[in-house]
């Protein structure tokens, strides 16, 4: 067995629902279906868009997960385990002339979803089919940029940043916290200010470098100077 080196001090998470340890992980006996689902989890996480699903090709693509899994049969009985258990839901899709299978999560939300998906209200354009196995790539999200930014999450503060993700693009996440950073002011209150401007004023051309030290001051002085400190 090759021995873990550790945890470096900076380091991407992903969220688990508490109801995953207090009712799922006590009764999982086989180590595919505890594999398959957590690496699931990680999976949809990473994910944009509505609704959010792997389908089968990308699973048995993705070289992390098969590492461990070993193969195809594998990989099914892992899946049957966990849609039996009720972790997950499953669909198949006939396009021309292929089955599409997608997993979600057995969530509320992702149950409408399927079955609007199933009657033809939700069109998911092309879907992932087998690719090669490649190595699995973490997307940056907000989480990842607060911790690696300004420090350690608290659940008022993930709150937040659930809200933000739904609402502002990626693209003006990512921007707002490099403009923060560029002038050395490494607050959440700070970020959501720039997002909240961007929002009602418009985002010159989408592209970073519009916030300079004056707009700095104007929002310490001006309609943000509440929530924003030197």
């Amino acid at each position: 067995m090759k021995p873990f080196a550790g945890f470096p001090q900076k380091m991407r998470f992903t969220p688990l629902p508490n109801i995953f340890f207090s009712d799922l992980l006590p009764h999982i006996d086989d180590i595919s279906e505890l594999k398959i689902t957590l690496h699931i989890f990680w999976s949809l996480y990473q994910k944009r868009g509505y609704p959010k699903f792997v389908t089968y090709g990308e699973l048995l693509g993705d070289k992390t997960l098969m590492a461990g899994i070993v193969n195809a049969d594998g990989l099914r009985e892992g899946l049957e385990r966990a849609l039996s258990r009720g972790t997950l839901i499953h669909l198949t899709l006939e396009r021309e002339g292929r089955s599409e299978e997608l997993y979600f999560l057995n969530t509320e939300s992702d149950r409408v979803a399927l079955a609007k998906v199933a009657r033809g209200e939700i069109d998911l354009g092309a879907l992932p089919r087998r690719v090669p196995c490649q190595e699995a790539k973490e997307q940056p999200n907000i989480f990842t940029l607060y911790e690696e930014n300004i420090g350690m999450l608290t659940p008022m503060i993930a709150e937040e940043l659930k809200e933000a993700e739904r609402v502002y693009p990626a693209s003006w996440i990512e921007d707002a916290f490099k403009e923060a950073v560029s002038l050395n002011v490494r607050k959440w209150r700070y970020i959501s200010s720039i997002l909240e401007r961007w929002a009602d004023e418009g985002k010159k051309y989408g592209k970073p470098g519009r916030d300079s030290k004056e707009d700095r001051d104007k929002y310490i002085k001006g309609r943000y100077g509440h929530v924003v400190k030197r």
